[in-house]
């Protein structure tokens, strides 16, 4: 694995030396456009239409449009060098409680790699934020970017999490919000009981991309020469008369697909 970043985390006046990894990846297909007519790649070239020519990587440059057609140039050394100070550190604010953080302020997940000598101070900081259960809100510099983190314990490592800052949340009070109804005590009952009848411990190798795994599928079977597999049509989706019976349904189909599982454990045992 590869390290994207390298430097400290400034603790007080503690640093500790990391790396930062990135600890996801998607797994999208990767698909091609082809011409239909022969199934030859698409090109997409860079072009000025002023100079009417191919432009290379190398002679493209990035400008900010502050008026209409009019644009301020930046270049590689005006990044590295607004963000100089703070490149190689990982400033650490404030230590908060993780449930006090919505998630839709998380972005990214990358790991944070001890090197030495930092190792006991890497391990100080990991042990202290377990034990009191706080994660540390940070400021960091990721290529130009500087972005807001949280940096918090992950199995016997620690995890940094970039956010988004407050300023990029878009608001949703131009939404609608759902009518003012009166919500009956037995629909309630029965609401609270479904939820309750499907929740079990977090086990995250039990979910699969169902999709990707149809898609992989699919695109084996064209290459043995198959028709291919189609997919099951979804069920219509109907209109709720009885939201009482909906949820009586509901919570009887999960309490025998419960049963059904013990079962299954039952024998495999």
């Amino acid at each position: 694995m590869r390290s994207l970043w390298s430097g400290a985390i400034s603790f007080g006046l503690v640093h500790i030396p990391v790396k930062l990894y990135t600890a996801t990846e998607r797994q999208d297909l990767k698909f091609n456009y082809l011409h239909s007519k022969c199934h030859t790649p698409i090109r997409y070239q860079k072009y000025c239409p002023a100079c009417r020519t191919e432009v290379g990587q190398e002679d493209v440059v990035r400008g900010f449009e502050f008026a209409k057609g009019q644009y301020v140039v930046l270049t590689e050394e005006d990044f590295a060098g607004v963000a100089v100070e703070a490149a190689k550190t990982i400033d650490i604010l404030d230590f908060v409680d993780l449930a006090e953080i919505d998630p839709i302020y998380f972005d990214k997940t990358y790991y944070l790699e001890p090197v030495n000598p930092g190792a006991k101070a890497y391990q100080l900081l990991r042990s202290a934020m377990e034990q009191t259960g706080k994660i540390a809100l940070a400021r960091v510099v990721i290529r130009t970017k500087q972005v807001l983190a949280a940096i918090r314990v992950y199995q016997d490592l620690m995890a940094l999490e970039t956010m988004f800052y407050p300023a990029e949340i878009r608001p949703a009070h131009a939404l609608v919000r759902p009518e003012h109804v009166q919500i009956g005590s037995r629909e309630m009952e029965m609401a609270v009981a479904l939820i309750n009848s499907q929740t079990s411990k977090f086990e995250p190798s039990q979910y699969e991309n169902s999709y990707r795994k149809a898609l992989i599928d699919l695109i084996d079977a064209k290459i043995a020469g198959d028709h291919g597999v189609v997919a099951a049509e979804p069920p219509e989706p109907g209109r709720v008369i009885d939201l009482v019976a909906a949820l009586e349904a509901s919570l009887k189909a999960a309490e025998e697909q419960a049963r059904r599982e013990r079962e299954e454990q039952h024998v495999v045992s």
